[in-house]
């Protein structure tokens, strides 16, 4: 009663202070390439001096778009766990994306009704330093993608992939939510997880690990209910339960994406356009995997 009674007059003065007012704007760059994450915290729309923690009274809920389009860009995904739990919006530009696009983000208590607005200017340019063809993507079932989306447990991730790796710096290629890949929604038991995809690019070739783990040998024993081959220590248990069955890998050069264990194999979008793999044009809304959305908002 006494912890209620704390937070009622300091819930008036937040709530008067979430009105519909001019929107924010803020601007963000992210990378062609690399992954970009953008927090949606309760303490930026509420507008909280730094030594004020947000109430966990507070239910606020987010809806972002596109400048003129009632969707996010194709590249761009939102997640937001529950009411209580701050939003994401993050994705991976591709080289279509370049240039400016305005993302609009509307903020609401589900309490009193109240809005707020705030305008991410995105300035989407081309990373700097050596290339990254190396790539290899991870489905990692012991979590779901918010979890892995703040700095410290994508770093962690990266820090211990490097025992398995060649020596190099290891960076964040993108983060997509299993739901996004045909994934269901998990039953309400404790400790399961929707799963996350992971992928990670690199200057340095694959490690042979690696290349074992993603042979077609390898994928045959997974076919039949075996383990897969891994010649290495798993490095990245038990923090991070990685899918062995599962590891893609893939060497990616200017007009073509090359398979490791394969012939050069055309990229759909340096001849096709985007439509050719089923994406969207240029600065055509996406839309959400109906169990992404169902995910976002229970």
């Amino acid at each position: 009663m006494a912890e209620t009674l704390f937070w009622t007059p300091l819930l008036v003065v937040l709530l008067a202070g979430l009105g519909d007012t001019e929107a924010q704007q803020t601007t963000l760059h992210p990378l062609v390439g690399r992954v970009f994450v953008h927090t949606l915290d309760h303490e930026t729309f509420l507008s909280l001096p730094e030594h004020v923690a947000v109430p966990p009274a507070v239910h606020i809920t987010y809806h972002a778009h596109l400048q003129g389009h009632p969707d996010l860009p194709r590249w761009l995904r939102y997640t937001q766990r529950s009411p209580h739990h701050p939003g994401f919006l993050y994705g991976s530009a591709t080289p279509e994306d370049r240039g400016l696009q305005v993302i609009e983000v509307t903020a609401y208590n589900r309490d009193s009704f109240d809005t707020t607005r705030q305008r991410l200017v995105l300035e989407i340019g081309d990373p700097e330093g050596p290339l990254l063809p190396y790539q290899a993507e991870f489905l990692v079932r012991s979590h779901d993608a918010e979890e892995v989306l703040p700095s410290t447990p994508a770093s962690r991730f990266l820090s211990a992939l490097g025992g398995l790796w060649e020596p190099g710096e290891l960076q964040l290629l993108n983060v997509t939510s299993a739901l996004d890949r045909g994934g269901r929604v998990p039953l309400p038991i404790e400790g399961r997880k929707e799963g996350v995809y992971i992928k990670v690019g690199s200057a340095s070739p694959f490690s042979t690990c690696l290349k074992m783990v993603a042979s077609p040998d390898s994928h045959a024993r997974c076919a039949q209910g075996q383990p897969p081959l891994l010649s290495c220590y798993d490095t990245l248990a038990p923090h991070f339960r990685v899918d062995w069955c599962n590891v893609t890998l893939a060497e990616e050069r200017p007009g073509y994406l090359r398979h490791p264990d394969g012939p050069p194999l055309h990229h759909p979008r340096e001849h096709r356009g985007a439509a050719a793999d089923g994406g969207q044009p240029r600065g055509a809304p996406a839309t959400l995997h109906p169990a992404h959305v169902q995910c976002a908002h229970r």
